[in-house]
């Protein structure tokens, strides 16, 4: 079963834990205007929009963050082996996703790693307190979960790239400002006439199943319609995925300016199939295993939301990565 979190504010003058906050949406829980960190990049993070954070267990902290417009409870088969492991588990939606505030600005790779930061710090699990986290990203949020692990060496114990984005060679065509542009103005038209309302339940019920080997969407219905149906989810997707390609860039930039040490390990899904796009997808995601000097391992059958068709491997993997434990690929599925 799936929960929200609690109200938090970063910036405050008792160091923004805790704090009362604006109920931004049905009473759910957020944190207000994460920051910290310098703007390699560009943008910090400090955008002051509302993000809706689940904090569960106990022990070293894992933050989980979902790829795009995927939303927190996305992540709920996995958070019961993590904190029955002894684990502290936080996640989070992005300015956009989920139940968080709207998103004001396009994101930056390094603005999203300076948010995982901030957030860290609103919840007094800095690394003085907490000490380093294992930092999990699935798809476009692995470029978020890489360039968090460059910037913030000290703070980060493990990596874990679940099925992560691979852009070997970025490029964009059009400026970032007309994507932008072109973004903001087809969530406003779709919005408008209602869209988000009539089918974005069913659109996302309908993308779940299509990333999936096997099964439904297994997220509660009232929260798929609380976040589905409103235009805010639908901007917040639109306008992150027009700066998809300037995110990979920007993280094959830091690639080569802040150097990955941290033990990281790059978990693909595979469907257990033979066609080339599936082999050509394995082959894409080994060759980044090897960039980043990481663990390959396949999780199969999976489709790309690993952690619904495979959540005990997904598991497995973050504590092994971390050291808790040693990964057996014929364990049994979980």
């Amino acid at each position: 079963m799936s929960v929200t979190g609690r109200f938090v504010r970063v910036g405050s003058a008792d160091g923004g834990s805790g704090m009362p906050g604006v109920d931004f949406v049905d009473g759910v829980d957020v944190v207000n205007g994460v920051g910290g960190g310098g703007g390699i990049g560009g943008g910090d993070g400090a955008d002051g929009v509302p993000l809706h954070v689940v904090v569960e267990g106990r022990g070293p902290v894992c933050v989980l963050s979902a790829g795009l417009a995927m939303a927190w409870f996305d992540w709920d088969p996995v958070v019961a082996p993590l904190v029955a492991a002894g684990r502290t588990v936080v996640r989070f939606d992005r300015p956009g996703h989920g139940l968080s505030g709207p998103a004001t600005e396009p994101p930056t790779t390094a603005g999203e790693a300076h948010r995982i930061a901030g957030l860290l710090d609103a919840l007094d699990l800095g690394v003085r307190a907490a000490g380093p986290v294992t930092v999990v990203g699935h798809s476009i949020a692995g470029f978020h979960a890489e360039a968090f692990a460059r910037l913030y060496p000290e703070r980060t114990a493990a990596l874990v790239l679940v099925d992560g984005s691979v852009e070997e060679s970025p490029r964009t065509v059009l400026p970032a400002a007309v994507r932008t542009a072109a973004a903001r103005a087809l969530g406003r038209a779709v919005t408008a006439v209602g869209l988000p309302a009539a089918l974005g339940p069913a659109a996302r019920r309908a993308t779940v199943r299509a990333s999936r080997t096997g099964g439904s969407d297994p997220a509660p219905r009232d929260l798929v319609r609380r976040c589905y149906r409103t235009g805010r989810v639908c901007r917040g997707t639109l306008l992150e995925n027009s700066r998809y390609l300037d995110m990979a860039a920007e993280l094959s930039a830091l690639r080569g300016t802040h150097p990955l040490t941290a033990p990281t390990t790059v978990l693909a899904g595979h469907d257990g199939s033979a066609g080339r796009s599936a082999l050509r997808w394995l082959s894409r995601q080994a060759d980044l295993a090897d960039l980043l000097g990481a663990r390959f391992e396949v999780a199969e059958p999976a489709g790309h939301l690993v952690m619904l068709d495979r959540p005990g491997q997904v598991a497995r993997t973050v504590l092994a990565t971390a050291g808790q434990e040693v990964v057996r690929p014929d364990q049994s599925r979980a």
